[in-house]
């Protein structure tokens, strides 16, 4: 398990990570009118969407050593993966923007989203 100082070293680089990507996604959509707005408030990232008003809500999870995500009624916990240098979701092998992408596909019924 990671120690405090370098979880949170790592989990607020990939949570910076994935909101630039979202916002990067969120531009290059606008002409497509993509339904998602990204909002970051006291180190936790939500996805909002603007069509049903549900959200994916990102939280890092300190004492487990954890990123957490809500989205579509389930709850994911991605561990951190030395391998990988990543947090991925153990059942799947996605890392954080992988699961992400995927989640905001069934999301939007929209399989060209990308998060680059």
């Amino acid at each position: 398990m990671l120690d405090e100082t370098t979880f949170r070293r790592e989990c607020d680089q990939a949570l910076e990570s994935l909101k630039q990507s979202l916002i990067l996604a969120e531009e290059q959509s606008e002409a497509d009118e993509i339904p998602f707005e990204t909002e970051e408030k006291n180190g936790v990232l939500n996805v909002v969407f603007e069509h049903d008003g549900s959200k994916f809500v990102f939280t890092p999870n300190t004492p487990v050593r954890q990123i957490w995500i809500s989205a579509l009624t389930t709850s994911f916990k991605l561990d951190w993966s030395e391998e990988a240098r990543a947090f991925t979701l153990h059942k799947t092998g996605e890392d954080l923007k992988s699961l992400t992408q995927r989640l905001l596909r069934e999301q939007l019924g929209d399989t060209s989203i990308t998060l680059p």
